[in-house]
């Protein structure tokens, strides 16, 4: 198994002086206040994850690698443009945060589990589909100023076209669904803790109690979609969780899926620790999962889910 690094050698270099990135003098925006602050720098946090990731994907496989894999011509090429983006994306967070003399958040050290270019591409869609997700999520809360709230905005759509490319490639639909999906801060930070090794500096964000995905696993080029009814099944540790729920209470997935409010389903057990739910219908896309004990009554929305609704979560679900 290969996993990537964040050192960028001389193969991505020469990328980078072949396809210059134009320098203009535009002003950065600034950051007014603790939110915009820390909106910044979860999105450099997960910039810098993607950045690594990415340049394992240039570095790790070569151009006969992808193609025997049936990606078409050029396609690790621009997995290292990509790269650039990435680097281009923190470099300029950095900066605003510096002019705001803000400490930017470091690199971290990170591992990915993949092992061809066909895994890198399907663990790309889940790390940029979180990333998505942040900046719509983020992008709700930069209301002190417009010029920052367009910066992140540009930054999102390019994200986006990323992932569109990458999800063509490996034979998937570019734009599986209507809508995408937002997460607030915390959840797309638990989300990044699979792939950190360790981190010079941490954010003050919670570290939730893991819910993982047990099945069922997408496929290889994310074809076919998962159709509604699918059982999926979910395991936790009930010991890590902040607060015990009462003995025999009924226990609840709350689906976090495109624009509509979260889908609470009560789990059924498959076992010690083990929780299973049917895909609810009109689900696809990238959704993310929570293990809560309200139920669909409380209604309570992806906000409030991450102040005090969540017993462990989210797990990621690919779902199309």
């Amino acid at each position: 198994m290969r996993f990537s690094t964040t050192y960028v050698t001389a193969g991505l270099l020469g990328l980078a002086l072949a396809h210059p990135v134009e320098k203009r003098a535009n002003s950065l925006p600034p950051v007014d206040s603790n939110t915009d602050e820390s909106v910044l720098q979860l999105a450099l946090y997960l910039e810098h994850l993607e950045f690594s990731l990415y340049t394992g994907g240039f570095e790790n496989f070569t151009d006969a690698e992808y193609t025997a894999a049936g990606f078409p011509a050029g396609f690790r090429e621009n997995v290292g443009v990509i790269a650039q983006h990435e680097e281009t994306h923190a470099d300029t967070i950095s900066a605003i945060l510096t002019k705001a003399s803000k400490s930017p958040v470091p690199p971290c050290t990170y591992k990915f589990p993949y092992n061809s270019p066909t895994s890198f591409v399907d663990l790309a869609n889940m790390i940029t589909s979180v990333g998505i997700g942040a900046y719509l999520g983020g992008g709700a809360l930069l209301t002190d100023d417009p010029m920052l709230l367009t910066a992140a905005s540009s930054i999102l759509t390019v994200e986006s076209r990323h992932d569109a490319y990458l999800r063509a490639g490996v034979g998937a639909s570019p734009f599986p669904t209507s809508f995408d999906t937002a997460l607030t801060g915390t959840f797309a930070y638990n989300l990044a803790q699979m792939f950190i090794v360790e981190c010079p500096k941490q954010l003050p964000l919670p570290i939730l109690p893991k819910l993982t995905l047990k099945s069922p696993m997408p496929p290889p080029n994310l074809q076919p979609p998962t159709p509604a009814g699918t059982e999926l099944q979910f395991t936790y540790d009930p010991s890590k969780f902040f607060v015990q729920p009462p003995a025999g209470a009924p226990l609840y997935i709350g689906l976090i899926n495109m624009v509509t409010n979260v889908t609470y389903t009560e789990v059924t057990s498959c076992g010690d620790n083990c929780a299973q739910i049917p895909v609810p219908k009109g689900a696809a896309g990238a959704a993310f999962a929570v293990l809560t004990t309200f139920s669909p009554d409380a209604a309570l929305t992806e906000d409030q889910l991450t102040q005090f609704g969540a017993l462990a979560g989210p797990a990621e679900v690919i779902l199309s």
